[in-house]
Parts: structure tokens; sequence; C-alpha cells
């Protein structure tokens, strides 16, 4: 076998291996997680500070109660300029994702 196509059936057969990584990685990201990546800057990773209020493990509709407040009043500090970055449903996923995530819900 020519050198040649040894390497393109190589490149072949691995296309469907990478495909499906691929796959695989789409289907176990969850929704909301590189949204509430932004939060970790000041709530820790996966809202599990330390740093200001820990939010992991709140209720979804609790943080996105606070979340849609912030967004709605006047400008008070960053986190009102945050929530406004978003749209209802990004809030939505966001608050969603941290609900999840192991933590005492505490602040």
């Amino acid at each position: 076998m020519k050198p040649n196509k040894l390497y393109l059936r190589t490149l072949l057969a691995g296309i469907p291996l990478a495909l499906s990584s691929l796959v695989v990685s789409a289907q176990t990201t969850p929704p909301g997680r590189t949204l509430a990546a932004q939060c970790a800057q000041c709530h820790g990773t996966n809202g599990n500070g330390p740093g200001f209020d820990e939010l992991a493990g709140k209720s979804a509709h609790e943080l996105y109660s606070e979340l849609q407040e912030m967004k709605a009043r006047p400008v008070e500090g960053i986190m009102d300029r945050q929530a406004r970055g978003y749209t209802d449903e990004q809030l939505r996923l966001i608050s969603e994702y941290l609900s999840t995530q192991p933590g005492n819900g505490g602040d």
C-alpha cells in the first residue's frame, strides 16, 4: 500500500471517532454552564465560593427571581449591570445550572 493511501485510510477511520466524541461532549455539557462561568469571578467555581454569596444549591426559582429583580431595578451595583447583559432565557439557564450544583445554598 502506498503511504498516501495508508494516510488517507487512517484519516478517514478517525473522523467517525472524532465526531462521536463531539456529540458526547455536546450532550454532557449542561445548558447554562458556559453562561454561569461568568459568575465564577465573584461567586467561585460553579457558584461554590469563596467570594460573594454562594449560589450553588439555591433554588432555581429564587436565583431567577433575584436576577430578574436586578435586571429590572435602577442600577445599584455590578450585579444589576451583569443581569442586564443576559436575556430572560439565559438567566433561567444560569439559575437552573447553579441550582443543580452541590453546595449548601447559604450566603
